[in-house]
């Protein structure tokens, strides 16, 4: 049978999601403990790989597996051998057509920068850390003008495997809250460092390095060596994965709303 979950993660503990021999990564986490529950070993199948340092709210996998169990018993029994930085939030039976990552029809992500002079204590990690005050207004304005069907290319890291540099970005807000400032973006699907390039460029107007107009000036260039600095993973967050409506995945409120 094949089962999907729903999970959450700190990213700030691991060497990213993706299996590697000599580091600690979420997927090596997720399948001891599924093993565990199954008496089996379980391989799992992600919605989105992401970076070491970057968090997830709504991370999305598939798995198949000959052992019998209830969803609950999955669910506590699979939670109760993940380290404290992992939990399983859903887990449920799908049917075999679902694929965590080609039945995504997009995915959204929130970048989260503390904008104060003084640095973070017990948000280390957790968010993006920004001392220069930043002008929401000429972000937004920015952010505008990148969304719609581009070529991406220059918000792409140089090591990226995917095919095409073409993406759809739905969605590029920009929000303060208090000493916050919240990036959400949503595509349907996103190029490598994508959205820490889009929030490296967005700092950089924010501050009032770079007039509003750069942001479209990059994006024409298609080249990712006029696109500045890679913005930090600590503020990155995966919160949302989309399918069509008949495999039944869950769609839970955001937990960032604190911010």
């Amino acid at each position: 049978m094949r089962l999907a979950a729903l999970l959450e993660y700190d990213g700030s503990a691991f060497a990213g999601w993706q299996w590697q021999d000599h580091a600690r990564s979420v997927q090596a986490a997720v399948e001891a403990a599924l093993a565990a529950v199954a008496d089996a070993p379980v391989r799992v199948t992600v919605a989105g790989r992401t970076d070491a340092g970057v968090h997830a709210s709504g991370q999305v996998i598939h798995f198949d597996t000959a052992a019998e169990r209830s969803d609950y018993s999955w669910l506590r029994g699979a939670n109760s051998h993940l380290p404290a930085e992992v939990a399983l939030c859903w887990v449920g039976r799908v049917s075999d057509e679902f694929h965590a990552r080609f039945s995504a029809t997009g995915r959204e992500y929130r970048y989260v920068i503390l904008n104060r002079p003084v640095r973070p204590t017990y948000l280390s990690k957790r968010v993006t850390h920004e001392y220069r005050p930043l002008d929401v207004a000429p972000m937004q304005a920015a952010a505008r003008s990148l969304i719609g069907e581009h070529d991406f290319s220059s918000f792409r890291a140089l090591q990226c495997q995917a095919k095409t540099p073409v993406r759809e970005l739905r969605r590029l807000e920009v929000e303060r809250h208090g000493d916050f400032v919240i990036l959400t973006a949503a595509a349907n699907a996103f190029l490598h460092h994508m959205i820490r390039n889009l929030a490296g460029v967005l700092m950089a107007i924010g501050t009032g390095e770079r007039p509003v107009s750069w942001a479209c000036e990059v994006l024409e260039a298609r080249d990712r060596s006029l696109g500045g600095v890679t913005a930090p993973p600590d503020g990155l967050y995966l919160t949302r994965v989309d399918y069509p409506e008949r495999f039944g995945i869950p769609q839970f409120p955001p937990t960032l709303t604190l911010w």
